[in-house]
């Protein structure tokens, strides 16, 4: 256990024995979800479900952590899964390739983790997904938008219902709303507004192979890091705090 010796020394061996036998899903493996599963890795989480369709481009180099010039070209979950296996060979990982939407969420929820860290972009899929894990009373954290913003002081969390400053987070309370879903859903989000484009958005949509094509929105490496950091540290003090 020397791996985790400042670990056991912070939060006393029975706290560890319960990250040991956690097991939490990582939806969406870019900017934020690759920071997060780093953090949960590093904690000693004993389980990683990581649930992703995407492979690794040149436009990820500025921000995520699994893109290198080695990884560009191959599936996020892939490098995700032999990166956790280099930190913590003892943590089992499920790494599932596919896309979420309304009939494939419940699937990707089988069997049921302890907590799951939502850091998907496109919103039908969030929606989904956490429409899904709110049926299921899951511990969530969702991460809002941390595109447009240089401000980590602006970093928040809080309750979807308890969120403000962030549209994305706006949207997708009204989208949950009509379903019924006000709130009960850990987010991670910035209050600070987001900044104008200062030069002309590439003709190109985002390198992806699912969902609605998105135009590409500009970012900094350090902003989606904390967002994945904060939802990490979220769902770790969740389950220290289990009895």
């Amino acid at each position: 256990m020397e791996q985790f010796a400042r670990l056991i020394q912070l939060v006393g061996p029975e706290a560890m024995a319960r990250l040991e036998a956690a097991e939490v899903a990582v939806f969406g493996l870019g900017a934020v979800g690759s920071f997060a599963v780093e953090a949960l890795a590093r904690a000693g989480i004993g389980t990683l479900r990581l649930v992703d369709f995407d492979v690794l481009q040149p436009s990820n180099l500025n921000r995520q952590l699994l893109a290198l010039q080695s990884t560009l070209g191959r599936p996020k979950i892939d490098v995700a899964r032999g990166r956790v296996a280099d930190i913590n060979p003892a943590c089992r990982v499920d790494a599932r390739s596919g896309f979420v939407d309304a009939d494939t969420a419940p699937g990707f929820l089988e069997p049921a983790p302890d907590a799951i860290i939502d850091a998907i972009d496109g919103v039908n899929s969030k929606v989904n997904l956490l429409a899904a894990v709110h049926r299921l009373g899951l511990f969530t954290v969702s991460s809002m938008g941390a595109a447009r913003r240089l401000d980590p002081a602006r970093v928040r969390v809080a309750d979807l219902a308890d969120t403000e400053g962030c549209p994305l987070a706006r949207v997708v309370r009204k989208r949950l709303g009509r379903r019924g879903i006000r709130g009960g859903i850990r987010c991670v989000f910035s209050t600070e507004p987001p900044l104008p484009s200062q030069v002309p958005a590439p003709a190109a949509v985002e390198e992806t192979t699912r969902g609605r094509p998105r135009p590409p929105l500009g970012s900094i490496s350090y902003l989606p890091a904390i967002f994945g950091l904060h939802a990490a540290a979220e769902t770790i003090r969740w389950i220290l705090q289990k009895k």
